[in-house]
């Protein structure tokens, strides 16, 4: 199993500033996308200005 590390992920959900903590093996923006249309399905919503960073 690979070695996962919590990060936050801070983006807009429709505009709308929204963050989600994330378990992520490299915290890339390709993964923290990958990570956030899974947690919102494919509901057609606007995910944008994702920025990742470590949590405390």
């Amino acid at each position: 199993m690979p070695q996962t590390t919590k990060y936050v992920i801070k983006y807009k959900l429709n505009g709308e500033r929204r963050f989600e903590f994330a378990q992520l093996a490299s915290g890339s923006q390709e993964e923290a996308r990958a990570a956030l249309e899974a947690m919102h399905g494919q509901s057609g919503d606007v995910i944008s200005e994702i920025s990742v960073s470590k949590a405390l």
